[in-house]
């Protein structure tokens, strides 16, 4: 099998990660596995394996007929049977299976507030979907919308995994007492609702004020984080909550950390919380996407509804006044990962998808 993934940037985002994740796990198991960025590198670069062919596209418009006969004759050269497209570049590969058409595409779904929206609100993506072989989606909800709403009838639940080997040279410091860290691994972005946390920090700062908010994840820049930053300092929690930007070494960070968050609107199934429960911290999340599938409240993390200031707070509080607790979370959230989120069983599950859909 020669599967390409095409993703549109290499920042350090959850469908980002997963399209870099693919390509290096496959690129071990099949004849051929390259990875495609369409307008941007990033710093997800550094994490391609060798065996994986790569190639940067830096397309400057929708429709850049110049990077798509590059793309195109990087796929003849290779024999490209199948190209994975993830998120946003399923445009990309749509307009590519015109110029040549017996490529399959497979689009992959990651976002997952897409359950929330109309139709009429993905027009481009409905009409590229008369051109989908199939699709994959991180989570159920999203499996209902594209039956009901896409040109599909090949859609495929396969859940993200965490990479066997995705450590990176320590390079991150984080702020505040060892012990005492609180880590939230989320690009700001709106869904990410980090305005929830900001509001729990200012309660934990009043009742316990040895203990530190750290956010990971890429700052835009815009007016999100700007508001974001505003709070913050309106709040008087600039001793508080810290902000990082985006990061790589995900396992540095959290092994200085005591307990994660995920303070969520919206989701598919979010990478970090993988990355939290392979490397066994606590957890304190919302129930939306596929999150309350991986984590069981008071089994192995708190999982309470979104914008819910007074219980995030109060089963943080649990988890900070208890080390017992924190250690019990941690050990079998990790359990629930390995069991069900492992780089070999969701890679097997995919290829043999694939191989039976081929027939």
């Amino acid at each position: 099998m020669r599967i390409l993934q095409i993703i549109d940037s290499l920042d350090a985002g959850g469908a980002e990660k997963m399209a870099v994740s693919y390509a290096n796990a496959l690129s071990y198991r099949i004849e051929f596995s390259g990875l495609v960025a369409t307008r941007k590198q990033g710093p997800l670069l550094e994490q391609i394996n060798d065996s994986v062919n790569y190639l940067f596209l830096n397309k400057k418009k929708s429709v850049d007929l110049k990077s798509i006969f590059k793309l195109r004759k990087f796929v003849i050269e290779n024999e490209v049977e199948i190209i994975h497209a993830h998120s946003t570049s399923f445009f990309t590969a749509t307009v590519l299976k015109f110029t040549y058409p017996k490529i399959k595409i497979v689009w992959h779904e990651h976002y997952g507030a897409r359950a929330n929206q109309s139709r009429t609100d993905n027009l481009v993506l409905l009409f590229s979907s008369l051109f989908f072989f199939s699709v994959i989606v991180v989570n159920k909800q999203l499996k209902i919308w594209v039956k009901k709403n896409l040109y599909s009838n090949k859609v495929f639940y396969v859940p993200n995994f965490v990479p066997s080997d995705s450590s990176q040279p320590n390079s991150t410091f984080l702020k505040g007492i060892f012990g005492k860290r609180i880590i939230c691994v989320a690009n700001l972005r709106k869904e990410k609702n980090h305005f929830l946390l900001v509001e729990v920090a200012k309660k934990i700062n009043f009742s316990h004020p040895e203990w530190t908010f750290h956010l990971v994840g890429k700052n835009f820049q815009d007016k999100y984080s700007n508001q974001l930053v505003n709070s913050i300092s309106e709040l008087k929690l600039e001793e508080t909550v810290f902000i990082y930007g985006s990061k790589l070494d995900i396992k540095n960070i959290l092994d200085q950390s005591a307990i994660a968050l995920l303070t969520s609107n919206s989701e598919g199934l979010p990478v970090a919380l993988l990355e939290y429960g392979y490397y066994k911290k606590p957890v304190v999340v919302t129930r939306v996407g596929e999150i309350a599938l991986v984590v069981q409240n008071g089994i192995n993390g708190f999982v309470v509804p979104p914008n819910d200031v007074d219980l995030f707070y109060t089963s943080l509080v649990k988890l900070i006044e208890s080390d017992t607790l924190q250690i019990k979370f941690a050990n079998a959230l990790q359990e629930t990962i390995n069991q069900n989120y492992s780089e070999d069983g969701i890679i097997t599950q995919y290829l043999k998808w694939l191989e039976n859909s081929l027939k």
